[in-house]
């Protein structure tokens, strides 16, 4: 399965965005003093640079569905029981032995308005993580565990 994700904005992006673009134009247009104008020139210009970067959310290419992602980190001792437990029981990997190293990194992509998860394994090559194993789909009561 070949499942392609693109970094979108969230709900929660464009409330942080938005309400700092709000509170930025009402501290410039109140008549108070030059810092307060001043800080809320600040605040239009921290919304704006956050409009243009802050992408926390995922989508998927083919069906336009919004993902969340979490990652998980493991040592390269963990590689095959990992690869095991995410071909058919994703709840069974062992969230114990997390960020002990950072030589394989587990994807989870989640969608809850969907009900499915997307797992993938990766394993660090020298300044980048190659795939390691195909994506896995699950419905998202499988994998309760790794999105918790």
């Amino acid at each position: 399965m070949e499942k392609t994700f693109t970094r979108v904005h969230s709900i929660k992006d464009i409330v942080i965005f938005i309400s700092l673009l709000i509170l930025g134009g009402i501290l410039v247009a109140v008549p108070t003093s030059d810092a307060v104008n001043i800080t809320g020139f600040f605040l239009i210009f921290a919304g704006a640079i956050l409009a243009l970067v802050l992408k926390t959310g995922y989508k998927d290419i083919e069906t336009n569905a919004k993902y969340q992602k979490i990652e998980r980190y493991f040592q390269q001792a963990e590689h095959a029981a990992i690869s095991s437990a995410i071909a058919s029981k994703p709840d069974s990997v062992d969230l114990s032995k997390e960020n002990n190293g950072n030589a394989i990194k587990l994807d989870i992509y989640y969608s809850k308005a969907t009900g499915k998860a997307y797992i993938q394994l990766f394993e660090y090559v020298p300044y980048t993580y190659q795939p390691c194993s195909k994506m896995y789909e699950y419905e998202i009561s499988k994998v309760g565990k790794l999105i918790k």
